[in-house]
This record gives structure tokens, C-alpha cells and sequence, in this order.
């Protein structure tokens, strides 16, 4: 008799993940197309491009406390695609700004991005973002080691922060930080988590 599978194995899993990653940007793109982004929907769609990207981080953040606490290894497929999805919506918040407010002159973006530190906090996730998009395949992995992989892979702590950050900077202009304190809460744990992981371990490893 067939042992039951576990439903994160299931074929059907990724493709589902996939069209819940997607459907953002596609409402996003029909409530544009159909004028209900609001009186500045330039704004909204360059904020919530953002806030979409601070979003799929958290996801893919979330994945090893998971598959560690609630023992679901099969977890573990999902994260690549959640981070690629990060990249992707960090890439389209990019274009939005240098498209929608900047009309894609790039001396503007680049004195913007000199003159105002939360955008440059951005566009320096964004540039830690690149490499690790560019690596997240199997062949990467095998011509890098799966050690030096890892390393690499670690930017993605730094890359949230920064995000944070940038989000609470754009957001300190009209002080509200009611959000942005949502999203440094649950960065908090995902990465505090980690560091009282890895202290414990050594600690362990002391005593052994």
C-alpha cells in the first residue's frame, strides 16, 4: 500500500506557487489598465511593486524557520522561486521609479540615487540582489561549491535590512511607521531566529 505523500510534493505545488506569486503584478496591471490605482497611480504602483518585494523577502526568509520548526523538508523547493520572484518584483519597483518618476533619463536616476540616501539604500539591494538572482541555478552552484554558494546566498540577510530601511526612510517623510514596523517585526524574528540558532549550535558544540 502507497504511503500518503506529503502535499508539498505534490506536482501541482510549484505551478500554484507560481500563479500566487504572479497574481499581484497582474492585478496590479489590471487596475491600472482599468484606472483604479487612485489619484496618483504612478505612486501606488511604484509603492506596491515595493511593498510586493519586501513581501516575497519575508517568504523567502520564512522558509528555513518552517521547514525547521514544523519539520517539512519539502518546504525547501519552494525558496529558490520565492527568491526569484523577490528579485523580480525589486526589479519592476526599480523600472517603475526610473520609468514613471524619472522618465528613464539615467543622469537624473543617478543624481536621485546620489542625492537621496533611501533610494540608494534601494538600489544598493537591489545591486547585492543581482548576483545572487544569477546563481540560483544548479549549475551556479557546482561552478561555485556548494560552500562559496552558501556565503553568497548569506547577502540575502543584509539585502531585507536594506529594504527595511529604505522602506522606513520613504515612509518617515509622512511619519507613518505604523507599517513599516509590521515588516521590521517580522524580519526581526525570521533573522533572530537564525542568530539564536546559530549561537545555540556553538554553544553545543562546546559542550559536546
Amino acid at each position: 500500500m502507497q504511503k500518503n505523500r506529503s502535499p508539498w510534493l505534490h506536482p501541482a505545488a510549484k505551478p500554484l506557487l507560481f500563479a500566487l506569486c504572479a497574481l499581484p503584478l497582474a492585478w496590479l496591471v489590471w487596475a491600472a489598465a482599468t484606472d483604479r490605482l487612485g489619484a496618483n497611480p504612478a505612486e501606488a504602483l511604484i509603492r506596491s511593486l515595493g511593498d510586493w518585494s519586501l513581501r516575497a523577502l519575508c517568504l523567502t526568509l520564512a522558509i528555513t524557520p518552517l521547514r525547521t520548526l514544523a519539520n517539512l523538508p519539502a518546504l525547501a523547493r519552494f525558496r529558490r522561486m520565492l527568491g526569484l520572484f523577490a528579485f523580480f518584483y525589486v526589479s519592476l519597483h526599480l523600472l517603475a521609479y526610473g520609468w514613471l518618476d524619472m522618465g528613464l533619463d539615467l543622469g537624473d536616476i543617478a543624481h536621485d540615487i546620489a542625492k537621496r540616501p533611501f533610494i540608494l539604500m534601494g538600489f544598493t539591494a537591489w545591486v547585492l540582489l543581482l548576483p545572487l538572482a544569477a546563481t540560483s541555478f544548479n549549475r551556479a552552484i557546482k561552478a561555485l561549491g556548494a560552500r562559496r554558494w552558501q556565503w553568497l546566498h548569506k547577502l540575502v540577510y543584509p539585502i531585507s535590512l536594506l529594504g527595511l530601511a529604505h522602506f522606513i526612510w520613504m515612509r518617515a517623510g509622512k511619519n507613518n511607521f505604523a507599517e513599516p514596523a509590521i515588516y521590521g517585526a517580522v524580519l526581526a524574528v525570521l533573522l533572530g531566529w537564525r542568530l539564536l540558532r546559530r549561537y545555540s549550535s556553538r554553544g553545543a558544540a562546546r559542550l559536546a
